[in-house]
């Protein structure tokens, strides 16, 4: 079990990766707080079960995708490996040039918990972006002697249940301050600094450290 895992001071960059960049607000992030301030605390736990769906379901096809593409050569490992740390930098650099003024999003109309949950998964599975991130983002843990496979699904897993997490903490603040969320600018500056500055610092750090797991 633990053989899916990389070494801990890895495993620990990746569980504080995952916990920045999840807190990092997104589409899904945006979805979950406005349905809390539509319908209330317990549509926005809808929400974020639905979104954390969607977003297993994409680490899973990235987890396939990623495994074929390393059955092919162990070169493709090392390639994917660096390219994906190169993405990481620059969605970070491009994170950290978003203009300061970004347009809100409308509120979304009052609908029933099923369809809220329904709306949710589709808003995250059909993100190309967060597929391209598991992409670039698990290689950067994996070790070429286990099953690719089974590594990105472990720790996509574990970037889900974090997410959870961290959604879930955003929908139950959301439905209790919902008006203090008016100044919702505020948040996006920092969350934008935040997960741009994770993404490069993981970039970087991948690229620097990642060469001594390949074989």
């Amino acid at each position: 079990m633990t053989s899916l895992f990389p070494p801990w001071p890895l495993f620990s960059a990746f569980v504080l990766a995952s916990l920045v960049l999840a807190v990092t607000p997104g589409p899904g992030v945006f979805y979950i707080v406005t349905r809390s301030i539509v319908q209330g605390r317990r549509s926005g736990l809808v929400s974020v079960a639905g979104v954390a769906l969607g977003n297993l379901g994409n680490a899973l096809v990235a987890s396939v995708g990623l495994a074929a593409l390393f059955a092919v050569s162990s070169l493709a490992f090392t390639i994917v490996k660096y390219a994906g740390a190169l993405y990481l930098v620059y969605l970070g650099v491009q994170m950290l040039r978003t203009p300061r003024a970004e347009p809100s999003a409308p509120a979304p109309a009052v609908a029933t918990l099923g369809r809220i949950f329904r709306d949710g998964f589709v808003v995250a599975l059909l993100n190309p972006k967060t597929t391209l991130f598991f992409a670039a983002f698990l290689p950067q843990f994996l070790s070429p002697a286990v099953s690719p496979v089974l590594q990105s699904m472990a720790l996509g897993a574990h970037f889900v249940a974090i997410a959870a997490l961290t959604d879930s903490a955003y929908a139950l603040a959301a439905g209790a301050v919902a008006p203090a969320l008016a100044r919702v600018g505020g948040v996006r500056r920092v969350g934008r600094r935040l997960g741009g500055s994770a993404f490069i610092g993981l970039g970087v750090f991948t690229a620097l450290a990642g060469s001594r797991d390949v074989k």
